[in-house]
């Protein structure tokens, strides 16, 4: 098969989650994507990922004109042609998919951005928790295990309560104490779930305060899966939080998104040498 010239990938390693997304940009098109844990090898997972995605999409790795890779794992991608922020690729993909965007909540595994765009959909500013799991997908996780709540049902379990529980601590430690507590003292389960996702909620929009949270704001990353979140978020602004069509692929999109443009720059110098 011949090379493809609009044919882009990126391949976002993430400290929780690898993903890839094979970008036609001829069609403006997303060909293929893929995802699954990275584990403790990134760069093996790295190359397992993007392969796979090839696959799914009948692309052999000849044909792809360039790959972009992002996340914590972005150094490990001896393939890639170029490496980028995850701020970069979340803001080039919520640019993409929702137009008029002007601030991205980008919920990862092991951190939180908040991400200013100006009017034009580029950085302007961001904010990022990258020091401890509070706001993070990993904070998350560590509460739902020790509710003994799937993670997946989580979110929706938020959902139904009408009168969140006051969850004070944000370390995580201690608000596995805080929320036991809760329960013990007669607390429903759905109200302490609830008032986790306050907490993590004011914290995050807490930490995007320094930079202005302002116009149509995007939830990104792997947390924008979680609807209890969303619904968190949106009772503290007052107003709806979108979500990001595959908010999970949104930083490999993004990434792709990168690859093709520069791709389309190489291409025109190219054609008017």
């Amino acid at each position: 098969m011949a090379y493809r010239d609009g044919l882009a990938v990126g391949v976002d390693v993430g400290s929780v989650t690898a993903k890839a997304v094979v970008y036609d940009s001829d069609a403006n098109q997303v060909l293929a994507s893929a995802l699954k844990p990275t584990g403790w090898h990134p760069r093996e997972r790295g190359l397992e990922i993007f392969r796979e995605a090839l696959e799914q999409a009948g692309v052999e790795e000849h044909q792809v004109g360039c790959v972009v890779g992002t996340g914590y794992g972005r150094a490990q991608l001896p393939f890639a042609c170029h490496t980028t922020t995850e701020i970069t690729c979340h803001a080039t993909a919520v640019r993409h998919l929702v137009p008029g965007a002007r601030t991205v909540i980008d919920v990862g595994g092991q951190d939180c951005k908040v991400i200013a765009l100006d009017p034009d959909g580029r950085v302007r500013d961001f904010a990022m928790n990258d020091r401890c799991a509070a706001g993070t997908g990993r904070f998350l996780e560590v509460m739902a295990r020790a509710l003994e709540v799937d993670l997946d049902g989580f979110g929706r379990l938020a959902l139904a309560s009408d009168r969140p529980a006051a969850v004070s601590s944000m370390c995580t430690v201690f608000a596995e104490s805080e929320v036991i507590s809760l329960l013990a003292g007669g607390a429903a389960l759905e109200d302490v779930v609830a008032g986790i996702h306050e907490a993590i909620a004011k914290r995050i929009l807490d930490m995007g305060s320094k930079v202005g949270i302002e116009g149509k704001v995007v939830l990104s990353g792997g947390g924008g899966r979680n609807v209890g979140l969303r619904r968190a978020l949106e009772r503290n602004l007052g107003y709806s939080v979108e979500v990001s069509p595959h908010p999970q692929l949104a930083g490999a999109l993004g990434a792709a998104l990168v690859a093709a443009s520069r791709l389309r720059a190489v291409l025109e110098r190219v054609t008017t040498w």
